[in-house]
């Protein structure tokens, strides 16, 4: 068993490096995609600043919890981006009868399809996540529970995504919705939770998981809770659980379209 997980994990690095060395073969193009994510990022944050320097806190988060706010989100995602890209296209191949170049490969199924394409500007995105993060001022603790919370938040990304992905075996056109309620919960997860109240928290937290994805990770960094810690780790666990679950229950029923692509 720890040979097969060893030539799994081997073969989804692979698939990642190639993925990114494919997409630097234009340089200029790779770097300005990277520029401008970091740019767009830090723009958007200033307005913070200003903010901040009105009142002294936004639902009880100061700068330092904006930027701690920010930093994980966008590290979180960025790094799901790079490494799970496809898992937030999955309706795209499900509908148009693509998935069979990847049920002919040797390969787990799952992992094969996810790991297919990265995210240029997303490399963007984790840079300037670590970075603003950087910034905080973390102590050796915080550091490691930051990149721990990196981890989990890429996680609860990613297999959101795939599990409203996994829909499409299902029922059609699932691929609005799905970029819809993803890019919902990035903007969500850029706002302090404590200017949500009542039904909305509570979709924010049971619903759509951006409190488990960055703002329990967050209060975490601020004051450690360890109770809070295995909380985010367990929903991590779960939810990847439950998504793959969902994916292989609707591969059951695929129906392959007449397109077969080879792909290298």
């Amino acid at each position: 068993m720890s040979t097969a997980v060893k030539n799994q994990l081997r073969v989804c690095l692979l698939s990642v490096q190639y993925n990114i060395m494919r997409e630097m073969v234009n340089k200029v193009t790779f770097l300005t995609s990277v520029g401008f994510m970091v740019l767009n990022n830090a723009a958007i944050l200033a307005q913070w600043f200003i903010l901040l320097r009105l009142r002294e806190d936004v639902g009880g988060y100061t700068m330092r919890e904006i930027m701690l706010l920010w930093g994980l989100t966008a590290a979180s995602f960025g790094l799901a981006h790079i490494l799970f890209a496809r898992a937030f296209s999955l309706p795209e191949l499900i509908i148009g009868g693509k998935l069979d170049a990847y049920l002919v490969q040797p390969k787990n199924v799952l992992v094969s399809v996810i790991t297919s394409s990265t995210s240029v500007s997303a490399i963007g995105d984790f840079l300037y996540g670590i970075l603003l993060m950087g910034l905080c001022g973390l102590g050796l603790r915080e550091w490691l529970l930051a990149l721990l919370f990196t981890v989990t938040g890429t996680v609860i990304f990613t297999a959101f995504a795939l599990l409203l992905g996994s829909v499409s075996f299902w029922f059609l056109r699932m691929d609005m919705l799905e970029g819809q309620v993803v890019m919902g919960m990035v903007s969500f997860a850029t706002y302090p939770d404590g200017i949500f109240e009542g039904v909305s928290r509570y979709l924010l937290y049971f619903v759509v998981p951006v409190g488990m994805a960055v703002y329990d990770p967050v209060h975490v960094l601020v004051s450690f809770d360890a109770a809070m810690l295995l909380r985010v780790l367990g929903y991590a666990v779960l939810l990847t659980a439950v998504s793959a679950a969902a994916f292989y229950r609707g591969l059951r029923r695929y129906a392959s379209g007449s397109l077969m692509g080879a792909r290298v």
